[in-house]
């Protein structure tokens, strides 16, 4: 065992040598493995932090809430548009009935959804989401307020023109004053005078796009302003995921009772859904595109491999009279072999480290500029030097087996 270890230690510091001696040929071999692990990191970094921003935008009301409305939330063809259109409206009433039939929801919540112009002194916002909620959608939605507080139920009922602001507005009307400053100033909505109560805690961007950018009113107010033909969205919570089957099951049957459906209808007449519908979407939609990136940066690093290859059976032909002398002087076929299986390995995990530090860089990069979290991940470390040293064994074979058969007597002769 002392003697195969020394053997094997000999080996490493043989090809350390011949790394260093050729530095333009080192060079040359780990660009190729570099810029392959580095594809492979950033994409598997990359991905997994927009996975998890994915999941944690459309999951942060959780898996305890689904929604029922008049359309599904994803519409995929114009005929189905048509058709969801003609269904009746979902309204306050309809609210009003589940929060009082359904024994297993635990809070009920009405949204309406407008987009107006927002104006304070001489700065205005336009195409701002404003949105027409009950005092429910807060705890709904975990909405949480920096400063200042959500109207009350007695301003509610008496149809205030009080509001609630993300952090955009503060930007965009306020140049970027602080929540606390902003509290009790007015804003100008759909030509009226609301007063800011309160200011939500900021929750950043998605895609590029800003979570912030929006404008909370009491729902009376909504309807006040305008007007209650439209179709609203019922936000339905549960204690715990366990009975959100249950859930689903009471409103889906009172939905259809107050519809007028019998068992043979098949069209609820409604949409019922969570927030799933959007991981599920994304999870369709992004599967190929990470297959294809993948599979991109996998042939990097085959290329990466054949570079390899190539300079190794370079560094064959120009050292044949040294592999000659080694033979001369008692080296055998796997001493040979095994050096140059050592610095191909060698050099590809060289590569593959410098790899993952130069992935991880790039993924921090994109990651920043994009605004999602980086997921720093020891399995993808692991996997670009493994994956590295296995290109550098696959493509070290030939070259090595290639010295190893060398007739020591013809290979002394080489010039």
């Amino acid at each position: 065992m002392r003697f195969h270890l020394s053997s094997l230690w000999e080996s490493f510091r043989v090809a350390l040598a011949s790394l260093r001696s050729n530095k333009l040929r080192t060079a040359l071999t780990l660009v190729g493995i570099v810029v392959g692990v580095s594809a492979v990191i950033a994409v598997v970094t990359i991905i997994k932090g927009l996975d998890q921003t994915v999941a944690t935008t459309f999951s942060s009301q959780g898996s305890t809430v689904f929604t029922v409305a008049k359309r599904p939330l994803i519409i995929t063809s114009r005929e189905d548009f048509i058709k969801f259109n003609r269904r009746k409206d979902v309204t306050h009433e309809d609210g009003e009935a589940i929060a009082r039939l359904c024994p297993a929801c635990w809070r009920t919540g009405i949204a309406a959804n407008a987009r107006e112009l927002v104006k304070h002194a001489d700065q205005k916002s336009e195409d701002v989401p404003v949105r027409g909620v009950t005092l429910s959608m807060f705890d709904i939605e975990d909405v949480s307020i920096e400063a200042g507080r959500a109207w009350s139920d007695s301003e509610a009922e008496a149809g205030d023109d009080a509001c609630v602001v993300g952090a955009d507005i503060l930007e965009n009307l306020f140049g970027s004053a602080l929540p606390d400053q902003v509290v009790g100033k007015e804003i100008r909505l759909a030509g009226r005078p609301f007063h800011i109560v309160g200011v939500a805690e900021k929750q950043g961007k998605i895609f590029g796009f800003s979570r912030d950018n929006f404008v909370f009113i009491p729902y009376p107010t909504y309807q006040k302003i305008f007007g209650a033909r439209d179709s609203i969205t019922i936000h339905i919570q549960v204690p715990e995921t366990a009975r959100l089957e249950e859930a689903q099951d009471q409103v889906r049957a009172i939905m259809r009772n107050r519809r007028g459906k019998n068992f043979s209808d098949e069209d609820d007449g409604f949409a019922l859904e969570s927030q799933d519908v959007f991981l599920n979407l994304y999870g369709q939609a992004t599967s190929n595109i990470y297959i294809v990136t993948i599979g991109v940066a996998a042939i990097s690093l085959v290329v990466g491999g054949i570079v390899v290859m190539n300079i190794m059976l370079v560094s064959v032909t120009e050292r044949t009279k040294e592999i000659g002398i080694r033979k001369a002087v008692g080296a055998r076929r796997i001493d040979i072999l095994r050096q140059f299986l050592i610095e191909a390995v060698t050099v590809t995990a060289i590569g593959g480290a410098i790899g993952v530090v130069t992935g991880f860089a790039l993924a921090y990069l994109l990651s920043f500029l994009m605004g999602f979290p980086l997921l720093l991940s020891i399995n993808s470390a692991v996997l670009g030097v493994g994956v590295s040293s296995v290109v550098g064994i696959i493509s070290g074979l030939w070259p090595a087996w290639r010295a190893a058969r060398l007739d020591p007597i013809e290979a002394l002769r080489a010039e």
